[in-house]
């Protein structure tokens, strides 16, 4: 992997950053400043991939994330869980005790509440939570902390004064790798996830017998989620997740039977399990 490129949105030491280093520890990250720009960077060969937050255990759906999947030419070819960890951090010389505000992104600061709430520190909300720790390496005032994974800390030169200072230890960040290529893994390589979009016919009960071949063919639908199309109100666009390959003989069933109810299925991306996901189902 020490040729690939992968994108990512946030500043160096974000989450995203972290999950890359951890599992292509050979690839060169790439910072993005949106979402949108992580995602036109791979599509314009910018970038091989892209390292894509798509659920938290606690805060559901990336919700920004769900805007550019319909209509991404990107393939998915590989998931990664990241347990979310938050140190506080501040410039050389803080202590608890001279803290005074804790800047991070809204959902970071609303995942720690407990300190935050224990020392009344007064929450400021930043773009996102390596940036908050950028922000205060930068103002370098000992009253100020951030709330960011601990390699942020490197990165900027802050001292650690707590480490996992979350509120849930199951907080977990459900990443997706995206390509321009449509790498599926082969069949009969372990367990493995088929994510894929479709739109239902407008016919009566035509999701619910969309869906039905998925469970008399014993199929495990872990993920469904709609989405309005068109900016009507009635959803008609979904994105499923479901356990098994595309050339299993149950799953093939089960998406031609689909097919008969949908005007469009558009298989997104046939991976590898990640473990994870193995050891908590």
């Amino acid at each position: 992997m020490s040729s690939v490129r992968i994108a990512y949105q946030g500043e160096p030491g974000a989450n995203s950053h972290l999950v890359i280093k951890q599992n292509y520890p050979d690839a060169e990250a790439i910072a993005c400043a949106s979402f949108e720009d992580t995602f036109a960077l791979v599509e314009s060969d910018g970038a091989d991939l892209a390292m894509i937050p798509i659920d938290n255990s606690l805060a559901g759906r990336v919700a920004d994330i769900h805007h550019f999947l319909p209509t991404t030419n990107l393939h998915i070819i590989a998931e990664h869980f990241l347990r979310i960890q938050f140190a506080l951090m501040a410039p050389p010389g803080a202590s608890l005790d001279s803290i005074k505000t804790v800047h991070s992104h809204v959902h970071a600061l609303g995942q720690c509440r407990k300190i935050i709430r224990m020392h009344g520190w007064t929450s400021v909300i930043a773009g996102d939570t390596a940036g908050a720790a950028r922000e205060i390496h930068e103002a370098g005032d000992v009253t100020q902390a951030a709330l960011a994974p601990p390699l942020a800390a490197d990165i900027y030169g802050l001292q650690i004064l707590a480490e996992d200072v979350e509120d849930e230890a199951h907080n977990t960040t459900r990443f997706i790798v995206l390509s321009p290529d449509p790498v599926r893994t082969a069949a009969g390589n372990g367990p493995v996830v088929t994510t894929f979009m479709f739109n239902v016919r407008n016919l009566p009960s035509a999701l619910y017998k969309a869906l039905g071949g998925f469970a008399t063919n014993g199929v495990n639908m872990t993920k469904l989620e709609s989405y309005m199309v068109g900016g009507e109100f009635t959803a008609t666009q979904f994105l499923a997740e479901v356990e098994g390959h595309p050339e299993d003989p149950a799953l093939a069933r089960a998406l031609e039977e689909l097919r008969f109810f949908t005007t469009e299925v558009k298989i997104m991306g046939v991976y590898p399990a990640d473990p994870y996901r193995l050891a908590t189902s």
